[in-house]
C-alpha cells in the first residue's frame, strides 16, 4: 500500500515534473531533448547478449563508475554495459568517455509503466546502482523479475538517513529487495541497517574513487597545462574546483585578498554546473580582476583568474595546480571529491560542509593532506601560507597522495561482490 501511494503521488506530480524540465531547459537547453528515454521508451537491445545495467545519476557518479565499467568490460567481454543517468551533463560525461563502447539513455522515471516498459526493452541481468540512488519502484520491479541489484560504493549521511527514516513504510520494503548494498565504510552500512537492509545484504568495500588511474597521458596534459598556465614567471596555480552558487563569491574575495601577497597569483575558478557558467563569469569581470575563459583557448598571460567553462577537464586541471579547494563545502551543499586532487599529490582545501565525502575528509585531514576552511577569510589565510612556504605545501603534497594510495582496492572487493551475482 505504501508504494501504492508513493505511485499514486509519482503520477499527480507529473506536470510539475514536466514544467521542472521546461524551466531547466530554460538554461540549459539539452533537458529538452529525449523525454520519451525518461518514460522508458529506450532502445530495444538484442536479447542474446546478456546486459548489466549500470545506473549513475551525473557527472560525479559516472566519474566514480569509470574504473568499474571498465573492470567489467575487461572482466565479462561477452556482456553488454547499458548505462543510464538522470542529467544532461552526466550522459555528456558518458558518451565522451565511453563512446560506443557501453549503450546508453536516460533512467526512467520511478513509475510503474516505464520501468516496465525499460526493462522490457533493456532485459538486463543486474542492475548496479553508484552510490545511493534508490527508487522504489524500480527495485521492485528487478526483484520480481528475478534480477538482482547491487548498490555499488554505497554512501549514507546521517542526514540523509534521517530523511529516509520519515518514509520508512516505503524505505524498509524497498532495502529489503536489494541483493547486496557494497558500502564504503562501516558506518554507511550501520545506516543502511538501521533503515531494515537485512546484515546478510551488507558489505564494506571501501570507496572505489580512491582506485584512479592517471595514465601517462592524462599526466602529460597535466604537465604541458602546468607550463603553460605557470608562464616564464613561473607563478603559482589556485584551483577552485566545482564549485556553487553563493561559494564563488566568497573565493573571489579570498583571492582579492591573496593577490595583496602573491599579485602573480593565477585562480583557476571551475564551477560545477554549465548552466552557471556566464553568470560566474561576470561575477569575475565584476572584481576587476583580468578573465578569460577556458572555452575560448587563449593564453592565461596576463590574465588574473582563468574561468573552467570546458567539460571534462577537471582531472586534468588537478594536475595543473599548486592547491586546490574543492567546493560545494562552503555552503551547505555537502562537498564533492577531494580524492582526485589528493591522487595528484596536491594539497586539499575545502569549507567545513563534507557530508558527502565525510569519511575521505576524515582519512585526509588525519593524514595531514587537508585542511578545512570556515570562511573565505580562513581560506585565504590558508592559501597565502602554503603558496609561500614550499615545505609545508611539499609535506601536505606527499600526505594527501600516500593517502590516496593506501586506500586503493575497494574496485577489486567491489567485483568479487559482483561475480557472485553474474
Amino acid at each position: 500500500m505504501p508504494r501504492f501511494l508513493y505511485s499514486v503521488l509519482f503520477y499527480c506530480l507529473l506536470p510539475a515534473i514536466v514544467m521542472r524540465l521546461l524551466w531547466r531547459g530554460l538554461k540549459a537547453p539539452s533537458y529538452f531533448q529525449r523525454w520519451a528515454e525518461r518514460f522508458g521508451f529506450c532502445q530495444r537491445l538484442e536479447s542474446s547478449v546478456p546486459t548489466i545495467w549500470l545506473h549513475a545519476v551525473s557527472v560525479g557518479e559516472t566519474l566514480a563508475a569509470v574504473p568499474l565499467v571498465c573492470a567489467l568490460q575487461d572482466k565479462y567481454p561477452d556482456h553488454r554495459i547499458f548505462m543510464t543517468c538522470m542529467t544532461p551533463t552526466g550522459s555528456d560525461r558518458v558518451l565522451s568517455i565511453f563512446g560506443d563502447s557501453v549503450e546508453h539513455s536516460y533512467s526512467p522515471y520511478d513509475l510503474p509503466d516505464a520501468v516496465a516498459r525499460f526493462l522490457n526493452r533493456v532485459d538486463p541481468k543486474l542492475l548496479i546502482i553508484m552510490e545511493t540512488e534508490l527508487w522504489p519502484n524500480t527495485i521492485a520491479a528487478c526483484k520480481r523479475r528475478g534480477i538482482p541489484v547491487i548498490v555499488a560504493n554505497a554512501r549514507l549521511s546521517e542526514k540523509s538517513a534521517r530523511g529516509y527514516r520519515r518514509i520508512s513504510p516505503i524505505v524498509a520494503p524497498m532495502l529489503n529487495n536489494l541483493h547486496t548494498v557494497a558500502a564504503q565504510h562501516t558506518d554507511d552500512a550501520q545506516r543502511f541497517q538501521s533503515l531494515g537492509l537485512p546484515q546478510s545484504a551488507s558489505v564494506v568495500t571501501g570507496n572505489i574513487k580512491f582506485d584512479l588511474h592517471l595514465d601517462q597521458d592524462l599526466r602529460a596534459k597535466a604537465s604541458q597545462l602546468l607550463d603553460d598556465w605557470r608562464g616564464p614567471d613561473n607563478r603559482p596555480i589556485l584551483l577552485a574546483a566545482s564549485t556553487h552558487k553563493g561559494e564563488d563569491e566568497l573565493i573571489l574575495a579570498a583571492f582579492t585578498k591573496i593577490k595583496m601577497e602573491l599579485d602573480s597569483l593565477l585562480l583557476v575558478l571551475v564551477p560545477r554546473h554549465p548552466e552557471r557558467f556566464n553568470q560566474v563569469a561576470e561575477l569575475c569581470q565584476k572584481t576587476g580582476f583580468t578573465t578569460v575563459r577556458r572555452s575560448n583557448n587563449v593564453s592565461t598571460a596576463g590574465a588574473n583568474i582563468l574561468l573552467g567553462d570546458s567539460m571534462g577537464e577537471l582531472m586534468t586541471f588537478f594536475g595543473a595546480c599548486d592547491l586546490a579547494f574543492v567546493g560545494g563545502s562552503l555552503v551547505p551543499i555537502g562537498g564533492h571529491n577531494v580524492i582526485e586532487p589528493a591522487a595528484w599529490g596536491v594539497p586539499v582545501l575545502t569549507g567545513p560542509h563534507l557530508f558527502n565525502f565525510s569519511e575521505a575528509s576524515e582519512l585526509l585531514m588525519g593524514g595531514g593532506g587537508m585542511l578545512i576552511c570556515q570562511d573565505s577569510d580562513e581560506l585565504a589565510s590558508h592559501c597565502s601560507r602554503l603558496l609561500q612556504d614550499d615545505s609545508i605545501r611539499q609535506t601536505m603534497s606527499l600526505a594527501a597522495r600516500q593517502v590516496a594510495e593506501a586506500n586503493r582496492g575497494a574496485l577489486d572487493r567491489l567485483l568479487r561482490v559482483i561475480g557472485r551475482v553474474i
